[in-house]
């Protein structure tokens, strides 16, 4: 059985989508392959990494890509983790199914912040919600 390809995209590539394939890779290593890119190139998110390995996963090999470094590769799915991403999603050859699931920006969460810790708590809420929405992901295609 051929293994399902999943996209993740976001703007930038340096932290939701990340710690979504990140997430995937951990959660459902047999199931799917999972993949992230951005629309812009903003480099992988040091505090996401941190937070990331708190929970016992290393992201820390990934690295910020754009769309079109994967043209090669034919998605099943397409998940657009942030608004900006969805509205400039392009339009995918093939039969790649786009789905939509909003999840807060951990840096500009965290640009007020006091301390690195009091950041690093916006990035554990976020890496949590990514974390729940990838447990379900099976559940969520299946439903489709």
């Amino acid at each position: 059985m051929r293994t399902l390809k999943i996209l993740f995209l976001c703007t930038g590539n340096s932290c939701r989508s990340q710690m979504a394939e990140g997430w995937g890779n951990s959660l459902h290593p047999d199931r799917y392959e999972f993949y992230s890119a951005g629309i812009e190139k903003h480099g992988l998110n040091p505090l996401a990494i941190k937070v990331m390995a708190e929970a016992g996963v290393d992201i820390s090999t990934q690295y910020s890509k754009l769309l079109s470094e994967l043209e090669s590769i034919t998605f099943d799915y397409v998940i657009t983790v942030c608004d900006h991403a969805h509205e400039q999603c392009p339009l995918f050859a093939g039969k790649a199914i786009r789905l939509h699931q909003e999840f807060p920006d951990p840096p500009r969460l965290a640009k007020n912040a006091a301390s690195e810790e009091e950041a690093l708590g916006h990035y554990r809420n976020v890496r949590d919600a990514i974390r729940e929405y990838l447990v379900n992901l099976p559940s969520i295609l299946a439903s489709l």
